[in-house]
């Protein structure tokens, strides 16, 4: 009898749900975009409700696309946008407030009070992480600051914190599982990446009652059955994982030195580094996943601003109707025309780390063209990648060899190229580029016996086009140098 695996691939600005077969192959999915808000410079905010309704509505649609019923799947996996924090009524399953996206600045003075009474340090040590508004712990201090009567509640045990895979399985389970696994609450600022738990003191300092806090579990196994009333059948929920860890176990990347990067709103650069995990005083740790009794590590940190530039373009700018236009406007011209375009709508993130950085074009004439602007753009992906991979590097000793890619961008062939000519490296693309949720598919494939290794899930990998540098030295170096003069230019504007 065939085996199923149902994906719930929740992403910043959309979800999509994807049914596998048991060969890893979707044969199924659908997708559907949700309203973002952003009430305040700054700030980004989503519905939480909305969140679950459209994952779950996706969910459904793509079992029924598969021509399959709920009782057809063996298992589920969940993959999410990482650090993006939802409170909700322990009672009634009500969120409490707007979710608050990972992009989301608002935090920005708690960051700086908690860097100013010198807690960074401490926070490095435990976390891998640096003070900053992307992690769940500032969010969560600013909802009980900013909601009647938050922090008495919670401090009652009335309250329930949840990254969205934690959102998503609570309501999966109608209440009945609050947990979350290792690679997403490594993304809250508050666990402790070498003792793998909630850590008391990264608590103390943000003020956070452990009670608000879900079960930590590993990426693989079984963490509850959902509720028949969603599909027809309680479908174990074998597998979860944050979207980028999830991209790089989707991606095979299982040996030191292997690394992706995910081309989708953000941009999340990840280099595998096993049971290794390396110093770094520039936040780049986090727990790649947990599975067999133990947890593996990454270095990487997120690129705040990648694909949203182009979406950006298109919603804002009226510059293209389609995003995928910006390949043909892009290789319509031999050049960038001068035209740097730093994308810091919300700050920089890794590895600049500079809150107060603000969005630019630079190099703008009375011949600048929106081709060029389109160029810009996507160029802006692959600097920002070089940026972070050259710090890793550092960091872990490790020389990068070649970089696998994903998500929606990496489709662009520009974009692709334009990226291993500045990194001097071949660029591969997989034959599917859905990876995070291919990811998701493979951990949730483990936890209910449908792959039995990693050296299986590695044979089913399957590359599709190899992008190799064309560009010569010194044309690469001076494009780089004037990009990173036009970041050191955009900090510090707030």
């Amino acid at each position: 009898m065939a085996k199923y695996i149902l994906v719930m691939d929740q992403g910043t600005t959309g979800s999509r749900g994807a049914v596998y077969n048991e060969k890893g192959k979707m044969i199924a999915y659908d997708y559907e975009e949700y309203e973002q808000f952003y009430p305040n410079s700054g700030w980004w905010e989503q519905n939480g409700k909305t969140v679950w309704d459209v994952t779950l509505r996706m969910a459904q649609s793509a079992i029924k696309k598969a021509g399959l019923s709920g009782k057809d799947i063996t298992a589920i996996g969940i993959t999410n946008q990482r650090e993006t924090t939802t409170i909700w009524d322990k009672a009634t399953g009500e969120p409490i407030a707007p979710t608050i996206v990972w992009g989301c600045r608002r935090t920005a003075d708690i960051c700086a009070d908690l860097i100013k009474k010198g807690y960074n340090d401490m926070v490095n040590q435990k976390t891998g992480l640096v003070i900053d508004p992307t992690y769940s712990g500032s969010k969560i201090r600013w909802i009980l600051d900013n909601v009647e009567g938050a922090q008495e509640r919670a401090e009652k045990g009335e309250l329930l914190f949840g990254s969205i895979d934690c959102w998503l399985l609570y309501n999966l389970t109608k209440g009945k599982v609050h947990a979350t696994d290792y690679s997403n609450a490594a993304r809250s600022m508050v666990m402790n990446a070498h003792e793998l738990k909630w850590d008391d003191e990264l608590l103390a300092m943000l003020n956070i009652p452990k009670c608000m806090l879900p079960e930590i579990k590993p990426s693989v196994g079984i963490f509850g059955y959902t509720d028949p009333e969603y599909f027809g059948a309680e479908i174990p929920i074998t597998g979860i994982a944050g979207d980028q860890s999830a991209a790089l176990f989707g991606q095979a990347c299982f040996e030191e030195g292997a690394a992706k990067n995910t081309y989708g709103t953000s941009a999340v650069p990840l280099m595998y580094t096993g049971d290794t995990a390396p110093e770094t005083e520039k936040g780049l740790l986090t727990v790649a996943w947990g599975k067999d009794g133990k947890v593996k590590y990454s270095m990487g940190a997120s690129i705040l601003i990648a694909g949203q530039v182009v979406q950006w373009l298109r919603d804002k700018m009226n510059i293209v109707e389609t995003s995928a236009q910006t390949e043909e406007m892009a290789e319509s011209i031999p050049d960038n025309g001068g035209l740097f375009f730093v994308p810091a709508f919300t700050g920089l993130g890794a590895p600049h780390w500079n809150t107060g950085a603000r969005g630019m074009l630079i190099g703008i004439t009375a011949a600048t063209t929106k081709e060029q602007m389109a160029r810009a753009a996507l160029e802006s992906m692959a600097y920002q990648t070089r940026d972070l991979l050259e710090e890793m590097e550092r960091n872990s000793g490790i020389k990068l060899k070649e970089l696998k890619v994903d998500g929606g961008a990496s489709q662009n062939d520009f974009l692709m190229q334009f990226q291993a000519d500045i990194l001097n490296c071949n660029v591969v693309r997989p034959k599917d580029i859905e990876t995070t949720a291919l990811g998701a598919c493979y951990l949730a494939g483990l936890g209910c016996g449908i792959f039995k290794s990693e050296d299986e899930i590695k044979e089913l990998w399957e590359a599709d086009k190899v992008f190799t540098p064309k560009m010569d030295e010194e044309t690469r170096e001076s494009l780089y140098k004037q990009w990173c003069k036009a970041v050191e230019k955009s900090k510090d504007w707030l």
